[in-house]
């Protein structure tokens, strides 16, 4: 199941059930979620069961009821006559005496009562999502909304760029994803889901009413309408707010927060128009337009790192023709004598900073062996606090991982070695080899592998110097999204199952080249695995020479 299937799992899940357990935070890892499908399928059986076992009463009563209403109709047609007849009147008395009281056995039995036991129980065995993974899953759908440029409209269509990956999400769906994002003071995303759930409710109302339905709705008009204004309003339209106010007002004239937020919107309104008149006099031309803020045609243009960052993501941004002339693909053997006979494929993505591809470098069994190894000690992935030095969770980092030690197994090993062969460095001041899975819209934002001068306290505690390059294996195919950029460059790094990329994040005389920045887009469909090797400066001193040049770069040696 794609991760805009799970998402909708987790809505009906915790909608469902009430759920709240302790923080799980599922969705901040694609191979956490998998527990998810095992218990909806648990759910599926047994409610099956139940619901079999309810319709078998209700089947029964059904029954009964059409014996009693036949023989009342005849009954009620001449009760003299019917009375005269001894067999009806044994018959009457029957339904009255002993069928009564299998009616009434039948109203009072508790069919299913065993599967709806185990149904209840399910919650304290199994793995249910919190309240807190949807709001995860809700967040992440909106940064994928963002980074991706999709519309709300074939979002909710099940559409991922021009691609149908599941059935539509409901009304109901649409709502709930409009106050979560409420809840996360997402105004903007507010408008953009209750204008679609109102629009389709409004669609569903009309099919009701020709086709004298009537379904009981999770939420009413009035609710959506609520949400909508004060968002709207939130979002600089004040007139339309008010528009809105007004229509919930003739749904329910008495709502208290609409009339209270009625009176505001005519305040400002009121105010504003004033202040358009001052204008005229040479004071300070203030008119409605400038009273309404802007509404954000994309709110996740903050500033240009992130408009570039998601561009690259998109690939509406990529290198020159005149850049990309530059780089070549080749055998390299680094100076290692087994290379020589199994040489590298080596790829280059950039000239300066210097940053390769390599091809082929981690296999299909040593990937499932690094999998099988990391995803028990999954927890969620963490940051270094640039004051402290502490390593602490962060919403622009949202994937789970897990270390390995290099002697755990000779596949881990071996990939250690290949890091050696392919850098050059000495693995000793190496990190451990750190795994990590990306959950629905997994990504890192912007950010620096090495530690800048004011971040004193970063990596003291290993006493190995800063990060002077990383490897970072891809161990999976992404289907859509999930590439590596890096926004100065205006590069991108798509995920290739097998390959590495390898650059340096620091000059040779141990400044860190700010070149380096990059970020890792959001996983539209699919899922991201990778691991990576920071490096560090300790062992290095025979194997990169320093330079006294600050900004020298450091070369790649073959």
């Amino acid at each position: 199941m794609n991760s805009f299937n799970i998402s909708v799992c987790l809505c009906v899940l915790v909608a469902a059930c009430g759920v709240q357990l302790a923080r799980s935070e599922v969705f901040s890892a694609l191979v956490e979620m998998e527990g998810l499908i095992e218990t909806e399928s648990y759910l599926i059986s047994y409610l099956e069961v139940y619901i079999k076992a309810q319709q078998q009463k209700v089947d029964s009563l059904k029954k009964k009821l059409l014996e009693y209403q036949v023989e009342h109709s005849e009954a009620a047609l001449d009760t003299g006559k019917y009375l005269a007849n001894p067999i009806n009147a044994y018959l009457l008395t029957k339904r009255l005496t002993n069928d009564w009281i299998q009616v009434e056995a039948l109203l009072q039995s508790e069919p299913g009562k065993e599967e709806l036991a185990k149904i209840v129980d399910a919650r304290s065995v199994l793995k249910f999502p919190t309240s807190e993974d949807l709001t995860g899953a809700a967040t992440a759908l909106m940064r994928l909304q963002n980074t991706y440029n999709l519309e709300t409209s074939s979002l909710a269509k099940g559409i991922l760029n021009g691609i149908q990956y599941s059935s539509e999400l409901t009304t109901g769906d649409c709502f709930e994803l409009g106050r979560q994002s409420y809840n996360n003071e997402d105004y903007y995303h507010t408008v953009e889901w209750m204008t679609e759930a109102l629009n389709r409710f409004m669609i569903e109302e009309g099919f009701s009413n020709n086709h004298n339905q009537s379904e009981p709705e999770e939420f009413t008009k009035a609710e959506i309408l609520e949400y909508l204004a004060f968002s709207t309003f939130k979002e600089g339209d004040v007139e339309s707010a008010l528009e809105m106010t007004n229509e919930l007002l003739e749904l329910q004239p008495n709502h208290h927060r609409a009339k209270g937020n009625k009176n505001w919107y005519e305040t400002v309104l009121r105010d504003a128009n004033e202040n358009t008149k001052r204008g005229d006099d040479g004071s300070a031309d203030i008119t409605l337009s400038n009273v309404k803020m802007e509404i954000h045609k994309n709110p996740s243009i903050r500033h240009t790192e992130n408009s570039v960052y998601e561009m690259l993501c998109r690939g509406d941004l990529k290198q020159t023709p005149a850049q990309q002339r530059e780089l070549v693909c080749k055998y390299v053997t680094n100076n290692v004598p087994f290379l020589k006979i199994a040489p590298l494929k080596l790829e280059e993505a950039n000239k300066s900073p210097y940053i390769v591809i390599y091809h082929e470098v981690m296999y299909d069994k040593e990937i499932e062996v690094v999998k099988n190894l990391a995803k028990p000690r999954f927890k969620r992935a963490t940051v270094q606090n640039s004051v402290t030095g502490k390593l602490e969770t962060a919403n622009y980092r949202i994937s789970k991982s897990s270390w390995l030690k290099t002697e755990e197994h000779k596949y881990i090993e071996d990939i250690v070695q290949r890091t050696e062969d392919m850098t050059g460095l000495d693995m000793l001041a190496a990190e451990e080899l750190q795994v990590v899975n990306y959950g629905i819209g997994g990504h890192y934002e912007p950010h620096y592998d090495f530690s800048r001068r004011e971040e004193e306290n970063a990596f003291k505690e290993l006493g190995t110097g800063n990060r002077i390059a990383t490897v970072l294996f891809y161990m999976s195919d992404v289907e859509q999204g999930g590439a590596t950029v890096f926004p100065q460059l205006s590069l991108s790094l798509l995920p290739k199952k097998g390959t590495a990329a390898f650059w340096y994040n620091l000059y040779a005389s141990g400044e860190g080249d700010l070149r380096t920045r990059h970020a890792a887009c959001p996983v539209l469909t699919g899922s991201k695995w990778v691991s990576n090797k920071w490096i560090h400066e300790r062992m290095q001193e025979f194997r990169r020479p320093c330079d006294l040049i600050p900004d020298h770069p450091l070369e790649y040696d073959e």
